[in-house]
């Protein structure tokens, strides 16, 4: 049985990543046509990282709080050793003024959020404190920048709504009808992906430590994995600030907005919280690490990248013998 959800969880993976890859092609040309910003509409369809949002929201719906609090910070720590790793490596990652701000806000909002995962709980009211916190989180680097922020695949998003104009088929090409139902069609594919995860990874074992230890490695990378192939893809192009800025607040979009929303819809709450201590030290430290190694040269150099991905796997190893 437990290669038959293996099998699924592969499946699960699998939807997840066509969904995000779907979703963030059609929604810069939907954008386009609809005359609208693609940030603004990202955010009202599904939030600038979907795949957390809505594997995090299907084991907060099956009673899998572990499974919501491992992939959360699984996520963070992949996006951090694993994304900028990948990224660093192909080519250096610029990480200038608009970057570290997203990255020094970032941490300060994380600190924060650990303050109430610490204790094991997230309680409604908690979540609705981490959703206002990603509002401010928004306005902060909005004022900063004067410009919307680059979230996430937003910053693919955008690239694919700059493109489409660039060729002059906004008007021509396809219709709004036709990308949206291609939107909504991700959005189903990686709610459809995500409910498989959670679902496998509840039937492979219902004891809570276990369901922590394989969401903070297999669920928490599946679900960070568009990011990781956005990141490498890229540095091959000449990686902008921008894209390295959506990456990098993709780690506060986790912790407030996707943690958030699934402690308002219930209560978060697993019975060990000691479970989570060192992952969540290890999610702040993560993010500290980049910081460290970014600053001195306002980039992530090729040996940087290999510093960070030479981590990662020591830190899932930490974790499964947790």
């Amino acid at each position: 049985m437990v290669i038959v959800w293996g099998g699924v969880i592969i499946a699960g993976v699998a939807a997840i990543v066509w969904g995000a890859e779907i979703f963030a092609k059609h929604l810069g040309e939907a954008a386009v046509r609809l005359q609208v910003s693609s940030f603004a509409l990202a955010l009202l369809l599904a939030g600038a990282e979907p795949e957390e949002l809505a594997t995090t929201i299907a084991a907060t719906l099956r009673g899998a709080p572990a499974i919501a609090f491992g992939d959360v910070i699984g996520a963070n720590i992949a996006i951090c050793l694993v994304a900028l790793g990948v990224g660093a490596i192909v080519a250096p990652l610029p990480f200038g003024q608009q970057v570290m701000r997203y990255a020094l806000v970032g941490f300060s909002i994380g600190i924060a959020a650990v303050s109430f995962i610490w204790d094991g709980q997230v309680t409604g009211l908690e979540g609705a404190i981490l959703l206002a916190l990603y509002v401010l989180y928004i306005s902060v680097i909005w004022i900063l920048e004067r410009q919307p922020p680059a979230m996430g695949e937003t910053g693919a998003i955008e690239a694919a709504a700059e493109e489409l104009v660039l060729e002059g088929n906004g008007k021509q090409k396809g219709s709004v009808g036709k990308e949206l139902m291609l939107v909504m069609a991700g959005l189903m594919a990686m709610a459809i992906g995500s409910v498989m995860l959670v679902e496998a990874v509840r039937q492979i074992t219902d004891i809570e430590a276990n369901q922590t230890t394989l969401s903070l490695t297999v669920v928490g990378f599946a679900t960070a994995f568009e990011l990781v192939v956005l990141c490498w893809s890229a540095a091959r192009k000449g990686a902008t600030e921008v894209v390295v800025a959506g990456v990098v607040g993709s780690f506060a979009y986790n912790i407030t907005m996707t943690l958030g929303a699934a402690a308002v819809i219930r209560p978060l709450f697993v019975t060990d919280a000691t479970l989570l201590h060192q992952p969540v030290i290890a999610m702040l430290l993560a993010l500290v690490l980049v910081i460290l190694l970014a600053a001195p040269q306002q980039r992530l150099s090729q040996m940087s990248g290999g510093i960070l991905l030479a981590i990662y796997p020591i830190i899932l190893i930490a974790m499964l013998l947790i």
